[in-house]
């Protein structure tokens, strides 16, 4: 398997190339080159099996000769061992029609737990056969950077700078990163958005004279292995209600358009998808773009639901290309075009095809709060602000009643303790597994949001190239 950047330039790579790149040298993303496919009897098949079993089953046709069958069962078995569910990612019924698919038994209570926990281990796996030190450098809005921390925290070979919009995460998701002490962890607090963050990443990653320096990688979404590993748990939940002989839709709270991506894939490879249900909060570029062909950038508004206040999706990139004909070329213009004017209107073919399979919601923070009173009052279910913008957007979705509705439950309530005590007067407490999170001690650095502040920190505690 040989996996193709979305911008059409740079080399092919295979597996284990693209994950410890990340990012593409011509600034695309990678995809694979072509979609590997399940029968309906293959399906079947993986009704009975583990959460390890599945993924073993969903990721093998995407690793190629990077990995062995017994060498990627391995990694898994790791990965998942970690989670407090036996079950990895249970699904919780709501009510006759709504179900919960919980994402946040991992260490850090979130959903990036589940593509991270593995993406650390493939890392490692990764470079014991290479003479190379890995300097990741990512953003996150919020539970991308605790996850990654926690899964590549004290590993050899491995230096990690994680950049968070300073004042704009919850003190939960601040102090799993900021009190992770190992030598290879570098906090930056940055003085802006998430976008601003992000924006500052990937011009690292596409400065020559900067990247040139280090081997750099990435673990957001924009990594190819990250997502492959978060399509196992929509055909773990579609098999266990019913698929292939019944269709699922998905309710998927998503800001980077990473998650509800991995449900593309997932009916790429013959899950039977009714409807992906894009839900945003006010920062709704994605909602816009679907509804009405104008992805266009506009300011980012902070709200209760951090992880989601983004206003440039980097993975809807990954959508366009795969729906525009696979065109590098003709995408690389549409988004230089973009990055030029910070607005872009999807073709004809883009909206069509996504249409197919996607619709969307913009819930505000009313509706928000109204979803999370529902699912205690009717369901008895403690949900976050961001699983309760899916559930809002869920109820909203013309979809047969016959069809199971799933919303993915991205995090734990007790990350966002505020938010869940306004909306039902419950203040959930952190499980017993986080320890004392308030009481340990902080490490992290404050700076502006200019290229030349965060790259000069890095210089300063990074390892070059050849070094």
């Amino acid at each position: 398997m040989q996996y193709v950047s979305t911008r059409g330039r740079a080399d092919a790579l295979d597996f284990e190339g693209a994950t410890l790149a990340g990012l593409a040298s011509d600034g695309g993303l990678y995809l694979p080159e072509r979609w590997p496919t399940f029968t309906a009897e293959d399906l079947s098949a993986m009704r009975g099996l583990s959460y390890v079993e599945t993924a073993v089953r969903v990721i093998l046709p995407f690793v190629g000769d990077s990995l062995s069958e017994d060498e990627l069962r391995d990694l898994c078995t790791q990965a998942y061992g970690r989670f407090a569910h036996a079950a990895v990612t249970p699904l919780v019924q709501l009510d006759h029609g709504h179900w919960l698919l919980e994402l946040f038994h991992g260490p850090t209570l979130a959903f990036k737990d589940v593509a991270l926990q593995l993406l650390g281990l493939l890392f490692e796996k990764f470079l014991s056969r290479r003479e190379t030190h890995l300097t990741i450098i990512g953003a996150t809005s919020g539970d991308t950077g605790s996850a990654a921390i926690d899964a590549v925290a004290g590993r050899a070979g491995i230096d990690i700078f994680m950049l968070h919009p300073a004042g704009r995460v919850s003190d939960v998701q601040r102090r799993q990163m900021t009190t992770v002490l190992a030598p290879n962890v570098h906090n930056i607090a940055i003085e802006g958005s998430f976008d601003d963050a992000q924006a500052l990443v990937k011009r690292a990653f596409n400065d020559p004279d900067f990247s040139s320096r280090y081997d750099l990688s990435a673990v957001n979404s924009i990594n190819w292995a990250r997502l492959v590993a978060q399509v196992v748990y929509y055909i773990y939940a579609g098999v266990r209600l019913g698929a292939p002989d019944r269709s699922v839709a998905f309710a998927v709270p998503t800001g980077n358009f990473g998650d509800v991506f991995a449900g593309y894939v997932a009916s790429r490879m013959g899950l039977p998808i009714e409807r992906l249900v894009v839900a945003t909060n006010v920062n709704d570029i994605l909602h816009r773009a679907l509804s009405e062909g104008d992805y266009s950038q506009g300011t980012v508004v902070p709200t209760a639901t951090p992880s989601m206040d983004i206003q440039v999706s980097s993975n809807f990139e990954r959508l366009l290309f795969d729906l525009n004909g696979r065109d590098g070329a003709a995408l690389a213009e549409q988004m230089k075009g973009f990055e030029q004017t910070r607005a872009m209107r999807l073709t004809n073919a883009q909206r069509d095809g996504a249409a197919a399979l996607f619709s969307s919601a913009r819930i505000d923070a009313d509706g928000m709060s109204r979803a999370m009173r529902w699912a205690y009052d009717a369901a008895g279910q403690i949900i976050d602000p961001h699983s309760a913008i899916g559930l809002a957007a869920a109820h909203t979705a013309a979809v047969d009643p016959s069809v199971p509705m799933v919303t993915l439950a991205t995090a734990h309530p007790a990350k966002f303790r505020d938010a869940v005590e306004r909306a039902t007067g419950v203040r959930p407490g952190l499980p017993s597994r986080t320890g004392d999170l308030f009481g340990r001690e902080e490490r992290y650095v404050t700076l502006p949001a200019t290229f030349e502040a965060v790259t000069y920190y890095i210089a300063g505690h990074a390892v070059k190239r050849g070094s």
